[in-house]
């Protein structure tokens, strides 16, 4: 089975992981620098593409697929983003840009929507209350953002803000 690859893309930072599996959440190797967002949209851009450089360089590893928590969403029908708190990224096509610097397929999320699902299934809510059937988690950052979790599903919002990934 191959290895997960996953990014935390924030307004501070980037922070990025690899996983053995879904099923073996074991963490290979992590990550983190600055995201320096003030300096602008082609700026996270690089430093995206410089944290993949890194984490490849250090393991040897090369991802086929990265998944990327966002603050924000995806418009469906214009695909860019939107509802951002790193503004430069609204009105912007993130997920294109990132799989033309990357050269690998790049799926998007929310952030909030990605901590919810992964406590639901590996993390404190899965140890603590397993089974449960309705997690919520909440990030508080340099933004603020919640996703909840109904039967093992993410909840999609009126706005896209909460989306079902899995």
């Amino acid at each position: 089975m191959k290895n997960l690859w996953g990014i935390d893309l924030g307004g501070t930072k980037t922070e990025g992981v690899i996983i053995e599996s879904v099923e073996n959440p074991k963490i290979i190797h992590r990550l983190r620098i600055p995201t320096e967002s003030y300096k602008g949209y082609d700026h996270i851009i690089r430093m995206v593409s410089t944290l993949v450089e890194m984490i490849s360089s250090e393991t040897g590893l090369k991802p086929d697929k990265i998944g990327i928590g966002t603050p924000g969403t995806v418009d469906s029908q214009l695909k860019s983003m939107k509802n951002c708190n790193t503004t430069c990224l609204n009105g912007m096509p993130l997920n294109q840009d990132l799989e033309k610097a990357l050269s690998v397929s790049v799926v998007i999320a929310n952030d909030a929507n990605c901590l919810a699902l992964s406590e639901s299934r590996i993390g404190a809510a899965a140890d603590i209350l397993p089974g449960a059937e309705i997690v919520f988690g909440v990030i508080s950052g340099t933004g603020v953002g919640g996703g909840i979790v109904v039967n093992g599903k993410v909840l999609n919002g009126l706005q896209g803000i909460i989306k079902n990934i899995i």
